[in-house]
């Protein structure tokens, strides 16, 4: 449905014929760690997540998984080579 509360004119998968279902019965703002991103959305009630209702929940646990701003590094982790396995696909090769 169409969001009647903060988001007016969006569709909202927390707005109900009661009204917004989400906790507290409304979407909150974006923190400062969203600041940059493209998911970020201006009304006239503020800026809010067009993902999240509640932006500073995914920033809790690390970086949102939404975040376009934020470049992710990636753990390249080396292989643990077993001796014994490496010494049998060598003889086997010749």
């Amino acid at each position: 449905m169409v969001c009647e509360t903060l988001k007016k004119g969006v569709e909202c998968i927390f707005m109900k014929k009661t009204g917004c279902s989400y906790n507290g019965g409304r979407c909150y703002p974006v923190v400062d760690q969203c600041t940059g991103c493209v998911k970020i959305q201006t009304f006239e009630t503020g800026n809010f997540c067009s993902v999240f209702p509640y932006p500073a929940q995914k920033w809790q646990s690390g970086i949102c998984p939404m975040a376009t701003h934020v470049k992710r590094e990636k753990k390249v982790e080396e292989q643990k080579i077993n001796p014994l396995k490496a010494s049998k696909r060598s003889v086997s090769k010749r």
